[in-house]
């Protein structure tokens, strides 16, 4: 048996332990794991399913500053789901729910009345976390982009062969 805490404070070893011969999925290291994920996301809830892990989060911030300006502000103008995809545990796809929050900036300067509360596990408008990107772009560079869609597909992310060229592509443009 394994002793989950012996692994490092660090997730870079994830990846290590996707396709695990583990069956049992330790639930009560779920709000560990999102907390290392994000400091400012929160573990609400989770659904196992065949082949894919739903986690819920939300974010444990009181306030944030505006992207544009800088002004810090806690008046939230609106909420929309959002979803993103990260790397497997134990061999199941995971999907993170988010309720991101708008909050208005109180900059009367600012041009942006209001803006998106931002996480640096991912990019705005990623459908995928960074250390997913990360070892998409791994995998992709070692072989053609479609047998990384198809070792990728098992197990890890639904993911074509038109999007590991276009991340591969775009990682190249901007010097990644």
């Amino acid at each position: 048996m394994h002793n989950y805490r012996a692994f490092p404070k660090s997730l870079d070893f994830w990846p290590i332990i996707l396709n695990a011969s583990i069956t049992h999925i330790n639930t009560s290291m779920l709000p560990e794991f999102i907390e290392l994920l994000d400091e400012h996301l929160a573990y609400h809830d989770h659904e196992i399913h065949e082949d894919y892990i739903d986690i819920f989060v939300h974010s444990k911030r009181e306030s944030v500053s505006c992207s544009f300006c800088g002004q810090i502000s806690s008046r939230i103008h609106s909420r929309y789901p959002r979803c993103f995809s990260d790397l497997p545990i134990l061999g199941k796809k995971v999907n993170i729910h988010l309720l991101n929050r708008n909050y208005l900036c109180l900059n009367p300067d600012c041009k942006h009345t209001t803006f998106a509360e931002t996480f640096d596990c991912i990019d705005s408008n990623s459908k995928k976390s960074k250390r997913l990107l990360a070892e998409i772009q791994r995998v992709s560079v070692e072989v053609s982009s479609v047998t990384a869609a198809k070792l990728l597909s098992d197990g890890v992310v639904d993911i074509g062969k038109s999007t590991i060229c276009n991340l591969l592509q775009k990682n190249n443009k901007f010097g990644g």
